[in-house]
Protein backbone atom coordinates (compact mmCIF):
# COMPACT_ATOMS: atom_id res chain seq x y z
CA UNK A 1 0.00 0.00 0.00
CA UNK A 2 1.63 3.18 -1.16
CA UNK A 3 0.91 6.76 -2.16
CA UNK A 4 3.42 8.46 -4.40
CA UNK A 5 3.33 12.26 -4.55
CA UNK A 6 5.13 14.12 -7.32
CA UNK A 7 5.14 17.31 -9.34
CA UNK A 8 6.62 19.83 -6.96
CA UNK A 9 9.28 22.34 -7.93
CA UNK A 10 10.34 25.96 -8.05
CA UNK A 11 7.95 28.41 -9.68
CA UNK A 12 7.65 32.17 -9.85
CA UNK A 13 4.74 33.99 -8.20
CA UNK A 14 1.69 33.79 -10.42
CA UNK A 15 2.84 30.52 -11.93
CA UNK A 16 1.27 27.08 -11.91
CA UNK A 17 2.15 23.53 -10.89
CA UNK A 18 0.25 20.27 -10.97
CA UNK A 19 0.84 17.74 -8.23
CA UNK A 20 0.03 14.06 -8.65
CA UNK A 21 -0.75 11.42 -6.06
CA UNK A 22 -0.67 7.88 -7.42
CA UNK A 23 -1.91 4.97 -5.35
CA UNK A 24 -0.59 1.44 -5.58
CA UNK A 25 -1.59 -1.67 -3.68
CA UNK A 26 -5.13 -0.47 -3.06
CA UNK A 27 -7.95 1.28 -4.86
CA UNK A 28 -8.97 4.77 -3.89
CA UNK A 29 -12.67 4.30 -4.58
CA UNK A 30 -13.62 3.96 -0.91
CA UNK A 31 -11.48 6.81 0.33
CA UNK A 32 -11.28 10.53 0.68
CA UNK A 33 -7.96 11.83 -0.60
CA UNK A 34 -6.51 14.94 0.89
CA UNK A 35 -3.67 17.25 0.01
CA UNK A 36 -1.90 18.80 2.97
CA UNK A 37 1.00 21.20 3.25
CA UNK A 38 3.53 22.02 5.89
CA UNK A 39 5.75 25.08 5.87
CA UNK A 40 8.86 25.29 8.08
CA UNK A 41 7.91 25.87 11.69
CA UNK A 42 4.20 25.46 11.02
CA UNK A 43 1.65 22.72 11.45
CA UNK A 44 0.53 20.48 8.65
CA UNK A 45 -2.78 21.81 7.30
CA UNK A 46 -5.30 20.49 4.85
CA UNK A 47 -5.38 22.26 1.50
CA UNK A 48 -7.98 20.32 -0.45
CA UNK A 49 -9.76 16.98 -0.43
CA UNK A 50 -11.89 14.88 -2.73
CA UNK A 51 -14.27 12.09 -1.87
CA UNK A 52 -13.57 9.51 -4.54
CA UNK A 53 -17.12 8.19 -4.65
CA UNK A 54 -19.22 11.04 -5.96
CA UNK A 55 -16.39 13.52 -6.36
CA UNK A 56 -17.35 16.01 -3.65
CA UNK A 57 -14.52 18.41 -2.90
CA UNK A 58 -13.27 20.64 -0.11
CA UNK A 59 -10.88 23.58 -0.28
CA UNK A 60 -9.24 25.65 2.40
CA UNK A 61 -10.19 29.32 2.12
CA UNK A 62 -6.60 30.27 1.33
CA UNK A 63 -6.62 28.28 -1.94
CA UNK A 64 -10.21 28.59 -3.13
CA UNK A 65 -10.47 29.73 -6.75
CA UNK A 66 -6.76 29.02 -7.29
CA UNK A 67 -6.38 25.27 -6.66
CA UNK A 68 -8.40 22.45 -8.16
CA UNK A 69 -8.42 18.87 -6.96
CA UNK A 70 -9.45 16.11 -9.35
CA UNK A 71 -9.21 12.36 -9.81
CA UNK A 72 -8.54 9.88 -12.60
CA UNK A 73 -10.32 6.59 -12.01
CA UNK A 74 -8.34 4.67 -14.60
CA UNK A 75 -4.99 5.78 -13.18
CA UNK A 76 -6.00 5.58 -9.50
CA UNK A 77 -4.50 9.04 -9.18
CA UNK A 78 -5.50 12.35 -7.64
CA UNK A 79 -4.23 15.68 -8.92
CA UNK A 80 -3.88 19.13 -7.42
CA UNK A 81 -3.75 21.87 -10.03
CA UNK A 82 -2.27 24.98 -8.43
CA UNK A 83 -2.63 28.29 -10.25
CA UNK A 84 -1.79 31.88 -9.31
CA UNK A 85 0.78 30.62 -6.85
CA UNK A 86 1.96 32.93 -4.09
CA UNK A 87 5.11 32.87 -1.95
CA UNK A 88 2.95 31.83 1.01
CA UNK A 89 2.08 28.62 -0.83
CA UNK A 90 5.67 27.49 -0.33
CA UNK A 91 5.65 24.24 1.65
CA UNK A 92 6.09 20.51 1.47
CA UNK A 93 2.89 19.07 0.04
CA UNK A 94 1.62 15.64 1.08
CA UNK A 95 -1.23 13.52 -0.14
CA UNK A 96 -3.03 11.13 2.16
CA UNK A 97 -5.94 8.70 2.14
CA UNK A 98 -8.73 8.43 4.71
CA UNK A 99 -11.22 5.54 4.69
CA UNK A 100 -13.87 7.60 6.48
CA UNK A 101 -14.99 10.37 4.12
CA UNK A 102 -17.15 12.04 6.78
CA UNK A 103 -13.98 12.86 8.70
CA UNK A 104 -12.08 14.51 5.86
CA UNK A 105 -11.04 17.50 7.98
CA UNK A 106 -9.44 15.33 10.65
CA UNK A 107 -5.78 14.82 9.90
CA UNK A 108 -5.57 12.01 12.45
CA UNK A 109 -8.02 9.96 10.35
CA UNK A 110 -5.75 9.74 7.34
CA UNK A 111 -4.34 6.23 7.25
CA UNK A 112 -1.87 6.38 4.37
CA UNK A 113 0.56 9.15 3.51
CA UNK A 114 2.74 9.93 0.55
CA UNK A 115 6.33 11.04 1.00
CA UNK A 116 5.83 14.76 0.30
CA UNK A 117 6.91 16.99 -2.54
CA UNK A 118 8.47 20.44 -2.15
CA UNK A 119 6.76 23.45 -3.69
CA UNK A 120 8.72 26.70 -3.68
CA UNK A 121 7.21 29.92 -4.97
CA UNK A 122 9.85 32.59 -5.36
CA UNK A 123 11.12 35.12 -7.83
Amino acid sequence: VQLQASGGGLVQPGGSLRLSCAASGFTLKDYVIGWFRQAPGKERDIVAAIIWSGGATYYADSVKDRFTISRDNAKNTVYLQMNSLKPEDTAVYYCAANSRPNTLLRIDRYNYWGQGTQVTVSS
